[in-house]
Protein backbone atom coordinates (compact mmCIF):
# COMPACT_ATOMS: atom_id res chain seq x y z
CA UNK A 1 0.00 0.00 0.00
CA UNK A 2 1.50 3.30 -0.65
CA UNK A 3 2.29 6.22 2.11
CA UNK A 4 -0.30 8.46 2.62
CA UNK A 5 0.55 12.09 1.40
CA UNK A 6 -0.34 15.36 2.69
CA UNK A 7 -0.21 19.34 2.26
CA UNK A 8 -0.13 21.36 5.39
CA UNK A 9 -1.04 25.12 5.28
CA UNK A 10 -1.34 25.90 9.22
CA UNK A 11 -3.25 29.08 9.26
CA UNK A 12 -3.82 30.80 12.32
CA UNK A 13 -7.88 30.87 11.69
CA UNK A 14 -7.68 28.10 9.37
CA UNK A 15 -5.84 24.68 8.78
CA UNK A 16 -6.11 23.56 5.22
CA UNK A 17 -4.66 20.03 4.54
CA UNK A 18 -4.51 18.44 1.32
CA UNK A 19 -4.68 14.30 1.25
CA UNK A 20 -3.39 12.62 -2.31
CA UNK A 21 -5.52 9.91 -1.14
CA UNK A 22 -8.73 11.80 -1.35
CA UNK A 23 -7.13 14.45 -3.71
CA UNK A 24 -9.28 16.96 -1.49
CA UNK A 25 -8.33 20.22 0.64
CA UNK A 26 -9.53 19.69 4.05
CA UNK A 27 -10.06 22.85 6.01
CA UNK A 28 -11.32 23.30 9.38
CA UNK A 29 -11.54 26.98 11.85
CA UNK A 30 -7.94 26.12 13.75
CA UNK A 31 -9.37 26.06 17.17
CA UNK A 32 -9.91 23.51 19.94
CA UNK A 33 -12.03 23.19 23.00
CA UNK A 34 -9.88 22.29 26.47
CA UNK A 35 -11.84 21.54 29.15
CA UNK A 36 -10.40 21.08 32.49
CA UNK A 37 -9.25 17.72 33.69
CA UNK A 38 -10.21 16.38 30.43
CA UNK A 39 -8.09 18.03 27.80
CA UNK A 40 -9.70 18.49 24.04
CA UNK A 41 -13.02 18.04 23.95
CA UNK A 42 -13.10 19.53 20.16
CA UNK A 43 -11.60 20.56 17.39
CA UNK A 44 -12.12 22.95 14.37
CA UNK A 45 -15.15 23.91 13.00
CA UNK A 46 -16.96 22.14 16.31
CA UNK A 47 -14.17 24.08 18.69
CA UNK A 48 -15.39 27.69 16.94
CA UNK A 49 -18.93 27.11 17.46
CA UNK A 50 -18.42 27.11 21.22
CA UNK A 51 -15.92 30.54 20.69
CA UNK A 52 -17.59 33.22 23.03
CA UNK A 53 -20.42 30.90 24.13
CA UNK A 54 -18.53 28.39 26.11
CA UNK A 55 -18.64 28.50 30.36
CA UNK A 56 -15.88 29.16 32.59
CA UNK A 57 -14.35 25.65 32.80
CA UNK A 58 -13.79 25.23 28.46
CA UNK A 59 -11.29 27.54 27.26
CA UNK A 60 -11.86 27.78 23.34
CA UNK A 61 -8.49 29.02 21.63
CA UNK A 62 -6.01 29.13 18.89
CA UNK A 63 -3.07 26.69 18.70
CA UNK A 64 -1.33 29.18 16.11
CA UNK A 65 -0.14 32.69 16.64
CA UNK A 66 1.09 35.22 13.76
CA UNK A 67 2.12 32.25 11.74
CA UNK A 68 3.94 30.27 13.70
CA UNK A 69 3.01 27.68 16.87
CA UNK A 70 1.21 29.17 19.75
CA UNK A 71 1.18 25.70 21.99
CA UNK A 72 2.53 22.57 20.18
CA UNK A 73 0.80 20.20 22.41
CA UNK A 74 -2.59 21.86 21.72
CA UNK A 75 -1.99 21.90 17.70
CA UNK A 76 -0.50 18.13 17.73
CA UNK A 77 -3.75 17.00 19.26
CA UNK A 78 -5.52 18.83 16.91
CA UNK A 79 -3.59 17.53 13.66
CA UNK A 80 -3.74 13.80 14.79
CA UNK A 81 -7.79 13.82 15.52
CA UNK A 82 -7.87 16.02 12.22
CA UNK A 83 -5.74 13.16 10.36
CA UNK A 84 -7.65 10.52 11.71
CA UNK A 85 -11.19 11.51 10.96
CA UNK A 86 -10.57 13.08 7.59
CA UNK A 87 -7.45 10.42 6.18
CA UNK A 88 -8.67 6.88 4.76
CA UNK A 89 -6.58 4.18 5.63
CA UNK A 90 -3.47 3.85 7.57
CA UNK A 91 -1.14 6.77 8.97
CA UNK A 92 1.81 5.35 10.12
CA UNK A 93 4.79 6.52 8.01
CA UNK A 94 2.89 9.43 6.42
CA UNK A 95 4.72 12.01 4.31
CA UNK A 96 3.86 15.86 5.21
CA UNK A 97 4.63 18.91 2.77
CA UNK A 98 4.34 22.02 5.39
CA UNK A 99 3.89 25.67 3.73
CA UNK A 100 6.65 27.49 5.87
CA UNK A 101 6.07 31.25 6.61
CA UNK A 102 8.45 34.21 6.44
CA UNK A 103 10.66 34.31 9.23
CA UNK A 104 9.76 31.14 10.99
CA UNK A 105 11.81 28.51 12.31
CA UNK A 106 11.27 25.03 10.21
CA UNK A 107 12.42 23.45 12.97
CA UNK A 108 8.78 24.22 14.86
CA UNK A 109 7.14 22.80 12.03
CA UNK A 110 9.27 19.25 12.10
CA UNK A 111 8.91 18.93 15.76
CA UNK A 112 5.43 19.66 15.49
CA UNK A 113 4.94 16.95 12.83
CA UNK A 114 7.12 14.51 14.32
CA UNK A 115 5.35 14.64 17.95
CA UNK A 116 2.00 13.47 16.82
CA UNK A 117 3.46 10.01 16.82
CA UNK A 118 3.11 8.75 13.15
CA UNK A 119 6.55 7.83 12.56
CA UNK A 120 6.76 10.15 9.35
CA UNK A 121 10.26 9.50 7.14
CA UNK A 122 10.06 12.81 5.39
CA UNK A 123 8.79 15.68 6.45
CA UNK A 124 9.38 18.26 3.80
CA UNK A 125 9.28 22.11 3.67
CA UNK A 126 7.92 24.71 1.50
CA UNK A 127 8.18 28.29 1.47
CA UNK A 128 4.73 29.55 2.18
CA UNK A 129 4.95 32.20 -0.85
CA UNK A 130 6.32 29.72 -3.36
CA UNK A 131 3.42 27.23 -2.63
CA UNK A 132 0.85 30.22 -3.09
CA UNK A 133 2.63 30.88 -6.53
CA UNK A 134 1.69 27.39 -7.84
CA UNK A 135 -1.52 27.48 -6.12
CA UNK A 136 -2.27 30.53 -8.26
CA UNK A 137 -1.60 28.81 -11.15
CA UNK A 138 2.24 30.08 -11.96
CA UNK A 139 5.12 28.20 -12.46
CA UNK A 140 7.25 30.06 -10.34
CA UNK A 141 10.40 28.15 -11.49
CA UNK A 142 10.71 30.55 -14.52
CA UNK A 143 12.97 34.00 -14.43
CA UNK A 144 10.37 36.45 -14.14
CA UNK A 145 9.02 38.56 -11.28
CA UNK A 146 5.64 37.31 -9.16
CA UNK A 147 4.30 39.69 -6.43
CA UNK A 148 2.41 37.89 -4.29
CA UNK A 149 0.71 39.40 -1.03
CA UNK A 150 -1.01 36.89 1.49
CA UNK A 151 -3.08 38.51 3.69
CA UNK A 152 -4.03 36.44 6.87
CA UNK A 153 -5.48 36.48 10.03
CA UNK A 154 -2.50 37.82 12.37
CA UNK A 155 0.23 38.40 9.34
CA UNK A 156 0.72 39.78 5.85
CA UNK A 157 3.60 38.12 4.00
CA UNK A 158 4.46 40.50 0.73
CA UNK A 159 7.14 38.63 -1.68
CA UNK A 160 8.87 38.80 -4.51
CA UNK A 161 9.37 35.70 -5.98
CA UNK A 162 11.78 34.49 -9.30
CA UNK A 163 13.53 31.11 -10.40
CA UNK A 164 11.69 29.20 -8.06
CA UNK A 165 12.84 31.18 -4.64
CA UNK A 166 11.95 34.50 -2.62
CA UNK A 167 14.10 37.34 -3.94
CA UNK A 168 12.68 39.55 -1.29
CA UNK A 169 9.93 39.45 0.61
CA UNK A 170 8.20 41.32 4.27
CA UNK A 171 6.00 39.50 6.80
CA UNK A 172 3.81 42.09 9.03
CA UNK A 173 1.77 41.41 12.21
CA UNK A 174 -1.28 42.92 10.52
CA UNK A 175 -4.49 41.24 9.14
CA UNK A 176 -7.92 40.75 9.65
CA UNK A 177 -7.95 39.95 13.25
CA UNK A 178 -6.38 43.11 13.61
CA UNK A 179 -9.31 45.10 11.38
CA UNK A 180 -12.03 42.89 13.10
CA UNK A 181 -10.35 44.68 17.03
CA UNK A 182 -10.71 47.82 15.01
CA UNK A 183 -14.19 47.51 14.06
CA UNK A 184 -15.31 45.92 18.03
CA UNK A 185 -13.09 49.27 19.46
CA UNK A 186 -15.34 51.49 16.91
CA UNK A 187 -18.13 50.57 17.76
CA UNK A 188 -17.81 50.37 21.23
CA UNK A 189 -15.98 54.51 20.91
CA UNK A 190 -19.26 55.44 19.05
CA UNK A 191 -22.02 53.77 20.02
CA UNK A 192 -20.98 52.82 23.65
CA UNK A 193 -21.91 48.55 22.46
CA UNK A 194 -19.59 45.82 23.23
CA UNK A 195 -19.73 43.08 20.91
CA UNK A 196 -18.02 39.81 20.55
CA UNK A 197 -15.69 38.87 17.68
CA UNK A 198 -17.28 36.75 15.62
CA UNK A 199 -19.73 39.41 14.94
CA UNK A 200 -17.09 42.24 14.21
CA UNK A 201 -16.02 39.76 11.34
CA UNK A 202 -19.43 39.20 10.25
CA UNK A 203 -19.28 43.75 9.94
CA UNK A 204 -16.09 42.86 7.93
CA UNK A 205 -16.86 40.20 6.09
CA UNK A 206 -19.97 41.60 4.55
CA UNK A 207 -19.44 44.93 4.57
CA UNK A 208 -15.64 45.19 3.64
CA UNK A 209 -13.68 48.40 2.22
CA UNK A 210 -16.43 50.33 0.58
CA UNK A 211 -15.99 53.84 1.76
CA UNK A 212 -19.00 56.46 0.92
CA UNK A 213 -21.59 53.18 1.58
CA UNK A 214 -24.01 54.66 3.92
CA UNK A 215 -26.94 52.82 2.81
CA UNK A 216 -25.53 49.31 2.86
CA UNK A 217 -26.65 48.74 6.28
CA UNK A 218 -26.52 45.56 8.50
CA UNK A 219 -28.17 45.14 11.82
CA UNK A 220 -26.03 43.07 14.65
CA UNK A 221 -26.55 42.48 18.17
CA UNK A 222 -24.52 43.40 21.04
CA UNK A 223 -24.82 44.61 24.37
CA UNK A 224 -25.58 48.01 25.92
CA UNK A 225 -22.82 49.38 27.79
CA UNK A 226 -24.73 51.56 29.63
CA UNK A 227 -27.60 49.31 30.35
CA UNK A 228 -25.83 45.93 30.39
CA UNK A 229 -28.27 44.35 28.56
CA UNK A 230 -28.37 43.35 25.02
CA UNK A 231 -29.59 45.17 22.02
CA UNK A 232 -30.04 45.33 18.39
CA UNK A 233 -27.71 48.03 16.88
CA UNK A 234 -27.42 48.88 13.19
CA UNK A 235 -23.79 49.84 11.12
CA UNK A 236 -23.76 50.43 7.97
CA UNK A 237 -20.36 50.04 4.99
CA UNK A 238 -19.00 53.64 5.47
CA UNK A 239 -18.42 53.28 9.05
CA UNK A 240 -16.67 49.59 9.10
CA UNK A 241 -14.91 51.12 6.04
CA UNK A 242 -13.68 54.38 8.05
CA UNK A 243 -12.77 51.64 11.45
CA UNK A 244 -10.13 49.15 9.08
CA UNK A 245 -8.61 51.62 7.10
CA UNK A 246 -5.47 52.24 9.22
CA UNK A 247 -5.02 48.54 9.09
CA UNK A 248 -5.02 48.78 5.31
CA UNK A 249 -2.88 51.47 5.18
CA UNK A 250 -0.49 49.80 6.45
CA UNK A 251 -0.77 46.70 4.18
CA UNK A 252 -0.71 49.38 1.14
CA UNK A 253 2.27 51.11 2.62
CA UNK A 254 4.05 47.73 3.36
CA UNK A 255 3.56 46.70 -0.44
CA UNK A 256 4.82 50.36 -1.56
CA UNK A 257 7.86 49.58 0.45
CA UNK A 258 8.58 46.26 -1.02
CA UNK A 259 8.25 47.05 -4.66
CA UNK A 260 10.82 50.42 -4.10
CA UNK A 261 13.07 47.61 -3.29
CA UNK A 262 12.62 45.46 -6.27
CA UNK A 263 15.20 45.15 -8.87
CA UNK A 264 13.87 47.02 -11.64
CA UNK A 265 14.04 43.98 -14.08
CA UNK A 266 11.39 41.85 -11.45
CA UNK A 267 9.46 45.42 -11.66
CA UNK A 268 8.84 45.26 -15.24
CA UNK A 269 7.04 41.85 -14.81
CA UNK A 270 5.09 42.53 -11.81
CA UNK A 271 4.07 46.12 -13.55
CA UNK A 272 2.93 43.59 -16.78
CA UNK A 273 1.33 40.73 -14.73
CA UNK A 274 -0.01 42.81 -11.88
CA UNK A 275 0.21 41.76 -8.04
CA UNK A 276 -1.39 38.83 -6.56
CA UNK A 277 -3.90 38.71 -3.59
CA UNK A 278 -3.86 35.54 -1.73
CA UNK A 279 -5.23 34.66 1.66
CA UNK A 280 -8.09 34.44 3.78
CA UNK A 281 -8.67 38.33 3.76
CA UNK A 282 -8.02 38.55 0.37
CA UNK A 283 -12.10 38.16 -0.44
CA UNK A 284 -12.44 41.72 1.55
CA UNK A 285 -14.62 43.67 -0.36
CA UNK A 286 -12.62 46.66 -2.09
CA UNK A 287 -9.40 45.04 -1.48
CA UNK A 288 -8.10 44.77 -4.23
CA UNK A 289 -9.05 48.40 -5.70
CA UNK A 290 -7.33 50.02 -2.87
CA UNK A 291 -4.41 48.15 -3.60
CA UNK A 292 -4.83 48.75 -6.96
CA UNK A 293 -5.35 52.59 -6.95
CA UNK A 294 -2.44 53.17 -4.37
CA UNK A 295 0.21 51.33 -6.69
CA UNK A 296 -0.61 52.17 -10.19
CA UNK A 297 -0.56 48.02 -10.84
CA UNK A 298 -3.78 46.16 -11.58
CA UNK A 299 -4.26 43.30 -8.92
CA UNK A 300 -5.09 39.46 -9.57
CA UNK A 301 -7.74 37.78 -7.59
CA UNK A 302 -9.01 34.06 -7.42
CA UNK A 303 -11.52 31.93 -6.00
CA UNK A 304 -10.37 30.80 -2.86
CA UNK A 305 -8.40 32.75 -2.23
CA UNK A 306 -7.66 31.18 1.24
CA UNK A 307 -6.89 27.74 -0.20
CA UNK A 308 -3.85 28.94 -2.64
CA UNK A 309 -1.05 27.23 -0.22
CA UNK A 310 -2.88 24.01 0.13
CA UNK A 311 -3.31 24.00 -3.80
CA UNK A 312 0.06 24.55 -4.38
CA UNK A 313 1.26 22.10 -2.39
CA UNK A 314 -0.70 19.81 -3.84
CA UNK A 315 1.16 20.65 -7.30
CA UNK A 316 4.62 19.48 -5.29
CA UNK A 317 3.11 16.60 -4.45
CA UNK A 318 1.75 15.55 -7.34
CA UNK A 319 4.22 16.73 -9.80
CA UNK A 320 7.51 15.74 -9.63
CA UNK A 321 9.12 18.91 -11.44
CA UNK A 322 8.47 20.90 -8.13
CA UNK A 323 10.09 18.68 -5.83
CA UNK A 324 13.09 20.27 -5.89
CA UNK A 325 11.54 23.44 -4.54
CA UNK A 326 11.48 21.69 -0.98
CA UNK A 327 13.96 21.43 1.64
CA UNK A 328 13.97 19.48 5.02
CA UNK A 329 15.60 20.71 8.44
CA UNK A 330 19.10 20.07 9.26
CA UNK A 331 17.86 18.07 12.05
CA UNK A 332 16.24 15.97 9.62
CA UNK A 333 19.62 15.74 7.45
CA UNK A 334 21.62 14.45 10.89
CA UNK A 335 19.09 11.62 11.40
Amino acid sequence: MAVQCFGCDLGTNTIKIYSREADTIFSQKNMVAIEEKKGMIAYGDEAYDMYEKAPSNINVLYPMAFGTVASITYMQEFLRAFLEDHAKGPLKGADFYMALPTDVQDRVFSTLVQGIGLKSKHVCMVDKPVAAGLGLGLDVTQAQGVMLVDVGADTTEISILSLGGTVTSKLIKMGGNKMDEAISGAIRREYGYYIGGKTAELLKRELGYVPGSADKKIEICGRNMALGLPALLEVNGDFVAESIKEQLKTIVDSIKMILERTPPELGVDIIRNGIFLTGGVANLTGLDGLIAASTNIKVNTVEKPEECVARGLSRIINEKEFRDLTFITKEQTYN
